[in-house]
């Protein structure tokens, strides 16, 4: 009888998609899984890998069983710009499938290195959209464990409203309440993502197929903790017989400030800068944050909105403001009305990259005003910090419900419709900056409605810190995860030597 395999036999292969929103918690997983003393390989490819080279550089530097393969991206070939390698990078949303296309290039790569690797593959850990790894891991005779970016709560919300599209009872107008969840949750076919509200950029036998080989998966690690949304965790994995393991937060993988400054990308400034400074002159609970996330793109006149309303607050805020093409009518607007030289006194605004965590678990920060992607969501949780929510596309509408609704731990500002990617000109304005200093006032307020939603955030963020120590819950959980391929392994070791005893007979 076969042996069960040390840890470090066992080849945990990560495979993201290359989006910077996907790229950053599977880095952070592929470390927290070789904290737990198994071997991982991180595929990606070069651009992409120079994002997180310095932080799995110190890991490998600290003993763990950690590397990176590149491989080359067709880029070119796929019809793609040269050099384009991340979906940020895309010139827009007509190139969405021939980024498919480059990155369904890379199985055929992939399957070669996984046939040379030692040691040898034990399971892959896909991000959903690379659907590809599902006939890959049949080949291999391995697991498929899928990462889709979603918490427990969304994959609840879509499961029931898949079965209402397919029965035809999504209502065109007005509100409804998703059916089949612990708390009453209403929302509107306009604020629902893309598989069930299309834009005008069909790719729906894209998600079909995605869809598809998630229900041939071996299971799903969600970026969450169990006491977080324990009756949405326990929902889900009685749907997938079991096998859901939760292993977040996985910012909090990163405990130096360094690993979180450098998390996902160079930040628009160096680690001299005044950035610490600035945060170190507020009062603890001062600050409000702003950031639309690696793809969350408004127009110049939702932007004036949104800055209209962040100093008509009255707090000392950070602003973040992305740079690139579609940005030069937003930084034209600063320029002519005198907005950063009007509010330098209180407001910073950041270009490009930001160190998203750093500032969070900075304590002069009192607010988060977020799109709702689940990564700056779950990361505004384990800072304890309440939000004011300003869904914009994919589920964040979903993510909006849990933290207002389930977790009362933020105020909207109101948003009613969904706002495609690429699309953002249909809807010039959707929130007035009145709306947004309600919002902010009303999550700063350390008196009425604010200091109850700061009590709650705080008591999240301290049951998120306890869930990754030792005894916590996401400790646990990774440890069974990791028993979970160790007795894979061990059945299928078992099955290949009693196949060739047979074949030694007979």
């Amino acid at each position: 009888m076969p042996s069960k395999p040390a840890l470090s036999d066992l080849n945990f292969i990560v495979i993201p998609l290359l989006s910077t929103s996907h790229l950053i918690p599977l880095t952070d997983m592929a470390k927290l899984l070789a904290q737990h003393g198994v071997t991982v390989t991180l595929v990606t490819t070069p651009l992409n890998a120079a994002r997180f080279t310095a932080s799995i550089d110190r890991a490998v530097r600290s003993g763990l069983l950690i590397r990176v393969v590149e491989l080359q991206f067709r880029a070119k070939e796929a019809g793609l710009p040269e050099g384009c390698e991340n979906q940020n990078a895309a010139p827009g949303l007509n190139y969405r499938r021939q980024f498919v296309a480059a990155i369904n290039m890379l199985q055929e790569p992939t399957e070669k290195l996984l046939r040379e690797m030692k040691p040898k593959p034990s399971c892959i850990i896909s991000d959903a959209y690379v659907a590809w790894t599902a006939e890959t891991a049949d080949k291999f005779q391995i697991p498929r464990i899928v990462f889709d970016g979603m918490s427990c709560f969304t994959q609840m919300c879509m499961h029931s409203l898949y079965i209402m599209r397919d029965q035809n009872q999504l209502p065109e107008s007005g509100p409804f309440v998703i059916p089949d969840l612990p708390d009453r949750i209403e929302i509107t076919k306009a604020q629902l993502p893309g598989h069930f509200n299309p834009g005008a950029i069909s790719i729906q036998d894209i998600r079909d197929k995605i869809r598809a080989a998630e229900e041939r998966s071996f299971g799903f690690v969600i970026n969450t903790f169990e006491e977080l949304e324990q009756r949405y965790v326990d929902k889900f994995r009685k749907l997938k017989n079991g096998r859901v393991w939760c292993l977040g937060p996985l910012s909090l993988c990163n405990n130096d400030d360094l690993d979180k400054a450098q998390r996902g990308n160079k930040a628009s400034f160096d680690k001299d800068d005044n950035l610490k400074k600035w945060l170190d002159s507020w009062q603890p609970e001062s600050v409000v944050y702003a950031c639309f996330g690696s793809l969350g793109r408004i127009t110049v006149k939702q932007f004036v909105e949104l800055a209209l309303g962040l100093e008509g607050s009255g707090y000392p805020f950070i602003l973040v403001i992305k740079t690139g093409e579609g940005q030069a009518p937003i930084e034209d607007w600063i320029s002519k009305n005198g907005f950063e030289e009007r509010t330098k006194a209180r407001g910073l605004l950041i270009r490009g990259w930001a160190p998203q965590v750093l500032i969070l678990s900075h304590p002069a920060i009192g607010g988060f005003l977020t799109h709702c992607g689940w990564n700056s969501t779950v990361e505004g949780i384990s800072a304890g910090v309440p939000m004011i929510t300003w869904p914009l596309f994919a589920e964040q509408f979903l993510n909006e419900r849990f933290l207002v609704h389930v977790l009362k731990m933020a105020a909207g500002v109101g948003s009613q419709a969904l706002v495609h990617l690429g699309e953002e000109e249909k809807f010039e304005v959707q929130v007035s900056n009145k709306v947004v200093t309600d919002a902010i006032k009303k999550v700063m307020d350390k008196e009425k409605e604010g200091n109850e939603m700061r009590k709650r955030a705080q008591q999240l963020g301290e049951m998120a810190k306890r869930a990754v120590e030792g005894d916590g819950s996401t400790h646990l959980n990774v440890t069974l995860l990791i028993k979970e391929i160790q007795e894979f392994q061990l059945k299928q070791s078992a099955k290949n030597s009693c196949a060739k005893v047979c074949d030694a007979l007979f």
